[in-house]
């Protein structure tokens, strides 16, 4: 399966760093690169359950391709969504579904940063996405 070309940005930078100390810089810019939600967007409808901090998602079709936003409360957590985002705007419904969110960490050389928590809580992220995506 072919990356988006934001996905291919972040693969690039995180492989170019070296050690946590610049990944966790690196991961707190993309997050920053994250477009703020509305506050009319920061509902209880749009919340997604299973994070431990709280996240907000909104899913929008365009021509049969999913565009997401997220925000969060937790700046790491902010990155965290900035990099999934990027590995998934644009894909059609089945795509999304084939998502392999622990293979792309991996490939960030972040997987030993997410706690089982945080594994979690972008899992839930990830199985909105896919349940919005189900039943447009």
């Amino acid at each position: 399966m072919s990356l988006p070309q934001q996905a291919h940005e972040a693969l690039e930078a995180f492989n170019r760093s070296q050690g946590w100390d610049q990944r966790a810089r690196l991961l707190m810019q993309w997050g920053d690169r994250l477009q703020p939600l509305d506050d009319e967007h920061k509902v209880e409808a749009n919340r997604v359950h299973g994070c431990e901090s709280r996240v907000w998602l909104v899913a929008e079709r365009v021509d049969d391709r999913w565009q997401f936003k997220a925000s969060s409360d937790a700046r790491l957590l902010r990155g965290l969504l900035a990099l999934l985002l990027a590995r998934v705007q644009g894909l059609g419904s089945h795509a999304l579904a084939d998502v392999d969110l622990r293979a792309w960490f991996t490939q960030l050389g972040l997987e030993r940063q997410l706690s089982p928590s945080r594994s979690n809580g972008l899992h839930a992220v990830l199985q909105r996405m896919a349940e919005l995506s189900a039943h447009a």
